[in-house]
Parts: C-alpha cells; sequence; structure tokens
C-alpha cells in the first residue's frame, strides 16, 4: 500500500461508521445487519436517485463492510473515538492496528471506498499472489523493522489478535504467537508470505505482512536506495576534501569535491540496501556555517569580508 506521510501519519477525513449506519457502538452484529438493510433501501440509486443519495448509498455500505466484520470493527474500536482537529483531518494514532491482519476484502468491481477505509484496511496485496477464495481467506497486516535490520536481516515474533464471534453477537479476541523471519534486502512495501496463518476462523489461507520500515533520524529510503543531509563546513565545501560519514554498514570515508554546494550529491555506489542490484546511497550536502559568538570569531568573519571578492547576490542583477 502506498504510504503519503507513511500509513500512520496520513491525514484524511475521520468516519464515524456506527454514526453513519445509526447504532450504538456496543450494538450486535443483528442490529448492525437490520440498520445497514434499512438505511441501503433508503438510499438505493433506484429508489433516491442523485449524487447526494448515491455519496450516502457509498458511504453505508463503507460503513457496513467495516463492522459486519468482526475483526475490522475490532481494530476499528480500538482506534476510539475522532480526536478533536481543528482543519477537518485525522491522523491515525502510531501502531493503532498492532497485532491485527485484515482478510482481503472491500469494494466490489465498479465501487470505491474512502481514504480512511483503503489506508486502515486495504493493505495493498499483491493481486499474483493472492489467493482469493476457495483457499480460505488471505490475511494482510504489516510488520516494522529498522533500516539497519534490512541490511542484515530480523526476526520477529508477532501476537495477532483474532476476533472471535459468539452466538450472541458477542466479539473477543483471541491471541496468538507467530515467529516471523524478515530476510537481509527487504524494501519497503515488499511483503512476506507466511503459508497457513491467515485468518483462522475463515480456512486459514496465507498471512501477507507488508515491510514497514520504523521512522530514521538520518536515512529516507526510496527503494534499495537511502537518502541523507550531509552538514559541511564552509572551508570543507571551498577546499574540498575528506569527510567520515555514517552508513548503515558502519562509517566510511567520502571526498568532498572542491568549491561544492549547498544542495550538492555525492553518490556511494553500492552502499544502499542488499539486493539485485544493490542500492545506493545519495549525501546531499548542507554548507553549515558556525556562529560568529565571540570576538575572536566575529574578527575572522570581518577578515573575510574584507579579503574576499565575494558577493552571493551578483547573479540576480541590479
Amino acid at each position: 500500500m502506498p504510504r503519503p506521510d507513511q500509513a500512520g501519519g496520513r491525514l484524511m477525513e475521520f468516519k464515524d461508521y456506527y454514526k453513519v449506519l445509526g447504532v450504538a457502538r456496543d450494538a450486535g452484529a443483528d442490529e448492525i445487519k437490520k440498520a445497514f438493510r434499512k438505511a441501503a433501501r433508503k438510499y438505493h440509486p433506484d429508489i433516491a436517485p442523485g449524487p447526494e443519495a448515491e455519496a450516502k448509498f457509498k458511504e453505508v455500505n463503507e460503513a457496513y463492510e467495516v463492522l459486519k466484520d468482526p475483526e475490522r470493527r475490532a481494530a476499528y474500536d480500538q482506534l476510539g473515538r475522532e480526536p478533536p482537529r481543528h482543519d477537518g483531518r485525522y491522523q491515525p494514532p502510531p501502531g493503532w492496528d498492532s497485532g491485527f491482519s485484515f482478510s482481503q476484502g472491500g469494494p466490489r468491481e465498479g465501487e470505491t471506498f474512502s481514504d480512511f477505509f483503503e489506508t486502515l484496511f486495504r493493505r495493498g496485496a499483491d493481486p499474483a499472489t493472492d489467493r482469493g477464495t476457495g483457499w480460505g481467506a488471505d490475511s494482510h497486516g504489516r510488520i516494522e523493522i529498522t533500516i539497519e535490520e534490512a541490511y542484515e536481516g530480523a526476526a520477529r515474533t508477532l501476537s495477532l489478535r483474532s476476533p472471535v464471534l459468539s452466538p450472541d453477537g458477542e466479539v473477543t479476541l483471541e491471541t496468538r504467537a507467530i515467529s516471523v523471519h524478515v530476510p537481509k534486502g527487504v524494501t519497503e512495501g515488499q511483503h512476506i508470505r507466511l503459508p497457513g496463518e491467515g485468518a483462522p476462523e475463515a480456512g486459514a489461507g496465507d498471512l501477507f505482512l507488508e515491510i514497514v520500515f520504523a521512522p530514521h533520524p538520518i536515512y529516507r529510503p526510496d527503494g534499495r536506495d537511502l537518502y541523507l543531509d550531509l552538514p559541511i563546513a564552509p572551508w570543507e565545501a571551498a577546499l574540498g576534501g575528506h569527510v567520515t560519514m555514517p552508513t548503515p554498514d558502519g562509517r566510511i570515508d567520502l571526498r568532498i569535491p572542491k568549491n561544492a554546494r549547498t544542495g550538492q550529491k555525492l553518490r556511494l555506489k553500492g552502499k544502499g540496501l542488499p539486493g539485485q542490484p544493490r542500492g545506493d546511497i545519495y549525501a546531499t550536502l548542507k554548507i553549515v556555517n558556525p556562529k560568529a559568538d565571540t570576538s575572536e570569531a566575529r574578527a575572522f568573519f570581518e577578515r573575510m569580508a574584507r579579503e574576499m571578492p565575494f558577493d552571493p547576490r551578483a547573479h540576480l542583477g541590479g
């Protein structure tokens, strides 16, 4: 699934599915189904033509798609109510869906659901690997690793919560532990398939885990490539030379060319994420000036101003 601003950071309109169907948050399955049928009849295009009724009909279908499914409903309830926002946009809290996996399903052909639904519940399964009906229900979740772990591989034990629906409509959560091996060289958005670990209540299909990188203080991933901003001093930019910079494989020596400029990119070939081919690291230079907070430093800058015929705005004319 695409992650604009990351899945947990995407701003969107919050959907109160209980309000859409006009039911209480503790409503039973039969009450939800009854409310859906009533609303669907009311706003069906054959009965209430027009764009407003059509939009309401889609909203009702989307709400029912979540609340009829015990797993989605349990995860949605954990998400909680919408917090107040002045701009009317909503941001899911990090880790809101921890421990849940979601079975494939949702809009049928020709249907579209909101960004809210797509971001929370449609994990971007690869159609080529999704076995569909007849083999049990495949489930989809996320697993978060660090960029450093993508270089070496990682192991995780996941606690997945599977909702179980009782005859009286009560939803309880059963927890099961799953061991996961993350191979080195995985990229963000890639899926790991765990055969037979899908939703147990639906015939135990496969579990597909989408790789998500934890936010990193230095690196920005793009496929197998990594990007970072590299601060350099003015004299390093002017004179060139060698600086030491970090990589997930360890610190390396990097040559800075003479008369380097802010925004200039230096490529470290083959230092990115492992794979065929291996990725690169791109360091974007950023010239950082020292503070003139002592009399000696101010005197040094004043001498530069007098002795160096340099006008950074000469290209502007005038």
